[in-house]
């Protein structure tokens, strides 16, 4: 699969159902050539710029799978401190 096959689907976390976004970019292991972790930008960002916040940055370990128009991740929610 081609990095901008990627780019065309939708992120979706199945713990909450929430969408994501689409991804933007990959961090790639240079050694390896492996993918390390797929970047999806915050709302309010427009091509990366323009917008509060970082990138989310979701390890390639929390991905659930890739199917021909959505990726599905497992995020869990963090728990609220006490």
């Amino acid at each position: 699969m081609r990095i901008c096959e990627l780019r065309e689907k939708e992120v979706i976390n199945i713990c909450n159902c929430e969408c994501l976004g689409f991804v933007v970019d990959v961090d790639i292991d240079e050694c390896t050539g492996c993918v390390r972790a797929l970047i999806i930008p915050r709302c309010g960002k427009m091509f990366g710029f323009m917008g509060k916040g970082n990138d989310l940055i979701i390890p390639w370990s929390k991905i659930i799978k890739i199917g021909p128009d959505i990726i599905l991740v497992e995020l869990p929610e963090p728990k609220p401190p006490k």
